[in-house]
C-alpha cells in the first residue's frame, strides 16, 4: 500500500488547527461521498472518500497526530502490541535472584571480570 499524507489528503496546512482540519474534512467528505457520484465513477470516489476519513481520523485526534507528525507513516507501529500469552514481568525477587543484588551492572562485571565504562 502507497503512503497517503494526511495533511495533503485533507488540503489542509502541517500547521493548522482542529476547525480548518473539520471544515476541509467535511467539504471534502461531502463532495467525495459515492453516493453523490454516478456509479461508474463510485468504487474511485468510494476510495477517495475512505482515504479522507482515516486522514480525519488520525489528524482530528491530538495523540495520533502527534505520533504521525513525529513518525510520518510509522505512526502505527507499536500502538497494537501485545505481550505473547503466558509471558509475565519478572518480580523485584526474581531479578535479584537472576542478575545479583546489582542488576545488570554487577552481572557483566562478573560474566566480564571487569566493570564496563
Amino acid at each position: 500500500m502507497r503512503f497517503h499524507d494526511y495533511y495533503a489528503t485533507l488540503e489542509v496546512a502541517r500547521d493548522a488547527d482542529a476547525d480548518a482540519i473539520r471544515k476541509s474534512y467535511r467539504r471534502l467528505a461531502l463532495q467525495w461521498h459515492p453516493d453523490r457520484h454516478p456509479e461508474g465513477e463510485r468504487a474511485e470516489a468510494e476510495a477517495r472518500f475512505k482515504r479522507i476519513a482515516e486522514a480525519y481520523e488520525v489528524l482530528s485526534d491530538p495523540g495520533k497526530r502527534a505520533r504521525y507528525d513525529r513518525f510520518g507513516e510509522h505512526w502505527k507501529e507499536g500502538q497494537d502490541f501485545q505481550p505473547p500469552q503466558g509471558e509475565r514481568a519478572m518480580s523485584p525477587e526474581e531479578f535479584e535472584r537472576t542478575f545479583g543484588r546489582g542488576g545488570f551492572s554487577e552481572f557483566f562485571q562478573s560474566a566480564f571480570g571487569e566493570e564496563l565504562r
